[in-house]
């Protein structure tokens, strides 16, 4: 028995959104990465604040990944696992050494606006196949990141 069977996806088009859901999950584990090393390397005036809110934001792109790979399991797939797979198809960068506040803050940001419009391509491709269930998980992101874009870059100012 497969689950495609039970929530009436199309697998054809379903293998699309599970492309797509991949590529995701390896920019997630860089992004996961990334902020490992911002509240590792964070330093200054605002550390307290920006160690905290980085093993925050770390802990929920945790949470986004394993919810990714769930997904890709319920569509049919095999999500990847290995940091060597993760890296040959990654699109968003691994950074280098930030230890300043407003770099740091930056990078969030950056990396935070790759990962919607990745999320917005996925909805796309969800879209075209009646799958609702993406479509809600990576709206939900969007929104939540959209709104954390809002607050680092009222910091930032």
């Amino acid at each position: 028995m497969k689950t495609l069977d039970f929530i009436r996806l199309d697998a054809n088009a379903s293998n699309q959104v599970v492309n797509a859901l991949q590529q995701l999950l390896a920019d997630y584990h860089v992004f996961y990465a990334n902020l490992r090393g911002l509240h590792w390397n964070i330093q200054g005036k605002k550390f307290f604040a920006l160690h905290q809110k980085f093993e925050e934001l770390y802990d929920e792109v945790a949470d986004q990944i394993d919810e990714i790979a769930e997904r890709i399991l319920t569509l049919g797939g095999v999500p990847a696992h290995n940091l060597s797979a993760y890296l040959k198809v990654a699109k968003l960068k691994e950074s280098d050494y930030v230890a300043g506040s407003e770099q740091a803050v930056k990078l969030v940001l950056d990396n935070l606006a790759y990962l919607i419009a990745a999320e917005r391509t996925v909805i796309e491709v969800a879209e075209k196949a009646n799958d609702e269930g993406t479509t809600a998980i990576m709206s939900d992101y969007i929104r939540d990141q959209e709104k954390l874009v809002w607050m680092y870059t009222a910091w930032l100012s």
